[in-house]
């Protein structure tokens, strides 16, 4: 029996996994600078994988373990070279809010739910790859994942500056807790005030001149030096304390039976945004460096980090923006980047975990607020209002959505509101009434240019959607409208057969009774575009040839010239 080659071997496990071939046949010639790069990445991944551990509820070290085998996970079945995964603002939000009222005051209950949420997660992740369900990453359109995110960097913020000042904020909900923070002001911690302020000036006039360094590792090294070198600890500064050293043990999480629907119901909520935002940051690095990914496979390259971060007792992860363009700005060619942050991050855990014991809890306060402000995206609320108030009104009502009822349940909302954008788009298409514009090639929309000219008892429509069972009606109301703006002299009604795509039973029952309304009015319904395959189809099927139009050709160019030949110069004749 013939060995079958190692070539193809590697081709057929890249089917499952498309990053192994990437590793086998790696080029040395990457190697200097994806060592660069991952060093870089990790000096980002550090601070901000501890202070993102804070933000969602747990010890520093959850952050770190959450931090290194996703990036091994994500580098075997990605299939974008540069993206990072890690833990992600938006996602520890999440966390936090659908984890703590499950938990309660039980830590080792909160961790465990925690990683089962992100496996739970990963399982909805892996199933929506099996059914081909990449598009869901359009679902949420621009304008409402902006303003999610918006409100989820509100609810950081009012979350963290507490924190900053030395005060304890309780009250539940972004509005009540801002209002909270104004009337303790009077009690704050002066020397936790003086190292949360001094963290922010390291964070905004560091990238100021020296952009490429890592702002968020030199901030907190330099907070922790503070507190170790003046005992602000001993002043009443709260510090991170003790962080075990090693690795992460390899273990299942546990889940209480009786709260597995709560915690399904929170993990679809977080893989539908995590994979959004993922695809965002995939999308944006591989069109600048123009390379292609797999939508679909994404979808289980996520799903595999999550399980990687469940297995080592992290929490749900996402698609890191700031860490990818750490890589990108350093020159990081290839995954084995994220590799080489996973071993730094590592032999971190392994040899120097003592000065992180040191670090203020104020420094990755500030840490989050800078990162939490770099998801307000100002700009694109001004372009949405420039360019569309209704999308901007979506924008705001996603923001508002998560200032009023929370994270997680601003996700139904969003959801609904992208339902009923979509049905809104579909059930309510754009309709044209096409002429011709002298001097302009093909036919252009009478609302485009008041030049544009018709054809007197001609109608040239076009319906731009499929024609289905919710927008049936839709069509045969603007169909009669256009009609009746023609008048007594209309002779053809031609339709624009390529924009409708696809017709369901209902469809071709409005189409049928828009040609019996035209027969009433002495007219005919003439179709354009698809000529050949409408004609196949109804043979095939055993139908009439003129079920749905009494004259058929293969465009509108065609069907002008047959009625200036067959009907104008006709009557003129007569």
């Amino acid at each position: 029996m013939d060995r079958i080659p190692t070539s193809v071997w590697v081709d057929r496990i890249g089917r499952f996994a498309p990053g192994v071939p990437a590793l086998v046949r790696y080029q040395p010639r990457d190697l200097p600078h994806d060592l660069i790069a991952g060093l870089s990445v990790a000096a980002v991944a550090l601070p901000v994988g501890v202070a993102y551990a804070q933000l969602a509820g747990f010890d520093p070290v959850i952050g770190l373990y959450s931090s290194m085998l996703p990036l091994l996970a994500y580098a075997l079945f990605g299939t974008s070279r540069q993206l990072v995964v890690g833990p992600d603002a938006a996602t520890c939000a999440l966390i936090a809010a659908s984890v703590a009222p499950l938990a309660g005051a039980d830590p080792a209950l909160y961790l465990s739910l925690s990683a089962a949420l992100a496996l739970i997660a990963r399982l909805i992740c892996i199933a929506a790859s099996f059914l081909r369900l990449g598009a869901l990453a359009d679902f949420l359109s621009n304008p409402i994942l902006v303003g999610f995110l918006n409100g989820i960097a509100l609810h950081i913020i009012l979350g963290q500056i507490g924190k900053l000042f030395g005060l304890e904020l309780s009250a539940p909900g972004i509005i009540p807790r801002g209002l909270e923070f104004v009337g303790k002001l009077g009690s704050t911690h002066l020397p936790t005030l003086a190292v949360g302020a001094a963290t922010v000036a390291v964070l905004v006039l560091v990238p100021r001149w020296w952009s490429r360094l890592p702002t968020a590792l030199i901030a907190i090294v330099a907070a922790a030096s503070a507190v170790a070198l003046f005992g602000l600890d001993a002043q009443g500064v709260a510090v991170v304390g003790s962080v075990p050293a090693g690795l992460p043990a390899l273990r299942l999480p546990e889940i209480p039976l009786e709260l597995i629907d709560e915690v399904l119901g929170a993990a679809a909520a977080i893989a539908l945004i995590s994979f959004t935002s993922t695809m965002l940051t995939a999308r944006s690095f591989a069109a600048k460096n123009r390379y292609d990914i797999d939508v679909d496979r994404e979808f289980t390259a996520l799903g595999a980090a999550n399980v990687a971060s469940a297995l080592s007792q992290g929490f749900a992860i996402s698609g890191a923006d700031s860490r990818t363009a750490m890589s990108d700005a350093v020159g990081g060619r290839t995954q084995v980047t994220g590799i080489v942050s996973a071993a730094a991050i590592a032999l971190v855990l392994l040899v120097l975990t003592q000065p992180l014991s040191y670090v203020p809890i104020a420094a990755l306060g500030a840490v989050l607020i800078k990162a939490s402000l770099s998801l307000i995206d100002l700009p694109a609320l001004r372009r949405f209002w420039l360019l569309d108030k209704k999308e901007f009104g979506l924008s705001l009502v996603a923001t508002l959505g998560v200032v009023w009822v929370g994270a997680i349940d601003a996700i139904l909302i969003c959801v609904a509101l992208a339902l009923l954008r979509f049905v809104k788009s579909a059930a309510r298409p754009r309709v044209e009434l096409l002429g011709l514009l002298k001097g302009n090639a093909g036919f252009h929309a009478t609302d485009f240019d008041p030049a544009v000219r018709t054809t007197p008892g001609l109608v040239l429509w076009r319906f731009n959607s499929a024609l289905v069972f919710f927008n049936a009606n839709y069509f045969k109301r603007e169909a009669v409208k256009a009609m009746n703006r023609e008048g007594p002299d209309l002779k053809w009604f031609v339709l624009d057969f390529l924009p409708l795509g696809r017709l369901d039973l209902t469809g071709l029952d409005a189409v049928q009774d828009v040609r019996e309304e035209l027969h009433r009015r002495g007219a005919e319904l003439v179709i354009a575009g698809r000529d050949g395959e409408i004609v196949r189809e109804l043979d095939r099927l055993g139908l009439p040839r003129n079920l749905l139009g009494d004259r058929y050709f293969p465009t509108l160019r065609q069907a002008l010239r047959a009625y200036r030949t067959e009907v104008v110069i006709g009557d003129a004749i007569e």
